[in-house]
């Protein structure tokens, strides 16, 4: 959503931005605004915008039933029932995942799969995996 968001406001600044019809100065030397110009501007406003918005902020409460549904038959209470020492343990996820112990690591994990870890990138959504990854992360920094 805040992407769509993010998206029709640029197009609405880029529309603000037409070159204009006068020369910027008279004489020899005389220069028009460019079209790289306005796609400049336009890009600028962009980024302020994004800058401005609120991330999206992930939902643990939710995270919390999608993992009971969807990986605590592997990872009930934190653990690993596969690969015993790869556990959601904040020291295990510190050493064995790539990109550490970040939400956004969590989420690639569960997206992608590794191992014998399955994918769910094709079966959860992406709101789905970043609220399980928050939820994740949460629970190993309480000790689940």
């Amino acid at each position: 959503m805040l992407a769509k968001v993010s998206v029709l406001a640029m197009i609405g600044s880029a529309a603000a931005f037409t070159a204009p019809t006068m020369p910027l100065r008279t004489g020899a030397t005389s220069v028009q605004m460019s079209a790289a110009g306005n796609a400049a501007k336009a890009a600028i406003a962009g980024a302020a915008i994004l800058a401005a918005a609120p991330a999206f902020a992930a939902d643990s409460g939710a995270g919390e039933k999608i993992f009971t549904a969807n990986c605590a038959a592997c990872h009930a209470g934190g653990k690993n029932s596969v690969v015993p020492d790869h556990t959601l343990e904040k020291d295990a996820i510190e050493k064995f995942l790539t990109g550490g112990f970040t939400e956004k690591a969590v989420a690639t994990q569960v997206t992608n799969g590794k191992g014998a870890m399955p994918a769910f990138g094709g079966r959860l959504s992406d709101d789905d995996i970043a609220n399980v990854a928050a939820f994740v992360i949460e629970s190993s920094e309480e000790g689940w």
